[in-house]
C-alpha cells in the first residue's frame, strides 16, 4: 500500500482521538485503538462521518492477548505498520492536584499499576509490532512521554515543573524516556525513528480545565513526530519542535 497505515492507543478520547483526526486529515490510514470498545467505535464513527479514513481496534494495551491481535489484525489486513503512537496512558496518584510530592507516601500497588500500562505495556506492544514497522519505508514510534520526565528539570528548583512530583507518573515517563533513547539506538541503522513527545498541559480529563492549551494544540507534538521527514531527529525528546533535557 502506498498510503501510511498507523496505529494510536488510547484514542477514544482527548489527545489520542485529536491525534487520530490530524493523522487522518494528512492522509495517513489510522487505526484508532482503545480499551473501550462502545467508546472507541462512537469515536471512530464521528471521524469517518467526517469522511477521514479511521478504523477501530479493541486494544487494552495491558492485555497480551490484545497485544498480539493487534500484530495479526495489522498483519493480516496491511502487511505493514508505518506509525505507532503510543499514546494510552494513565496517573492514578490523585484525582487533580499535581501540585504534591508523593515520593514518601506512594504505595507499592500505585507504582505497580502505573509502570504496567506507562511502560511495560509500551514495550510490550512494540517489541510485538516491531516486524511490521520494520517493512515500513519509513518507521515512526512516538511515546507519550511528560515534562514531568524530566529529571533536569524535576532537579531544577527554578523550572516551572519542581513544585510537581507526583512520583509513580512522573518516574514512568522517566523510564519510557529511557526506553525511547535506548530503542532509537537499537534501531539507528534502519529506517525507523523513535522520539519521546510531551504534548503539554492540556485540556483533557487527566490535564484538567485549568490547563492553558487545548486538545488541537496537544497533538501535534506527536503528528509533527510521526510524520518526520528522511531528515528528522530520532532518540529525542522533543515538545513543538522544540528539544527538552532529559
Amino acid at each position: 500500500m502506498s498510503k501510511k497505515i498507523a496505529l494510536v492507543t488510547g484514542a477514544n478520547k482527548g489527545i489520542g482521538l485529536e491525534t487520530v483526526k490530524q493523522l487522518a486529515e494528512n492522509g495517513v490510514k489510522v487505526i484508532a485503538a482503545s480499551r473501550n470498545k462502545e467508546r472507541g467505535e462512537a469515536a471512530v464513527a464521528s471521524l469517518v462521518k467526517d469522511g477521514l479514513d479511521v478504523e477501530f481496534l479493541q486494544l487494552d494495551v495491558v492485555n497480551e492477548a490484545d497485544i498480539h491481535n493487534a500484530y495479526q489484525y495489522i498483519s493480516n489486513n496491511y502487511g505493514k505498520l508505518d506509525i505507532l503512537i503510543n499514546n494510552a496512558g494513565i496517573q492514578v496518584e490523585s484525582d487533580s492536584d499535581w501540585a504534591i510530592n508523593t515520593s514518601v507516601n506512594v504505595n507499592e500497588k500505585a507504582l505497580r499499576e502505573t509502570f504496567e500500562t506507562n511502560f511495560f505495556a509500551i514495550i510490550k506492544l512494540t517489541d510485538e509490532l516491531l516486524p511490521l514497522l520494520k517493512k515500513s519505508d519509513a518507521g515512526r514510534i512516538v511515546n507519550l512521554s511528560s515534562i514531568l520526565g524530566s529529571l533536569t528539570l524535576h532537579a531544577d528548583e527554578n523550572s516551572p515543573i519542581y513544585g510537581s512530583k507526583l512520583f509513580a507518573y512522573d518516574a514512568s515517563k522517566t523510564a519510557l524516556n529511557a526506553y525511547t533513547v535506548h530503542l532509537a539506538a537499537a534501531l539507528k541503522e534502519t529506517k525507523i525513528k523513535v522520539n519521546s513527545a510531551h504534548p503539554g498541559w492540556v485540556k483533557t480529563d487527566m490535564g484538567s480545565d485549568a490547563a492553558p492549551m487545548h486538545v488541537v494544540d496537544g497533538a501535534k507534538t506527536s503528528v509533527e513526530l510521526a510524520l518526520l521527514n528522511e531528515d528528522g531527529p530520532t532518540g529525542k525528546y522533543i515538545h513543538l519542535g522544540n528539544e527538552l533535557p532529559w
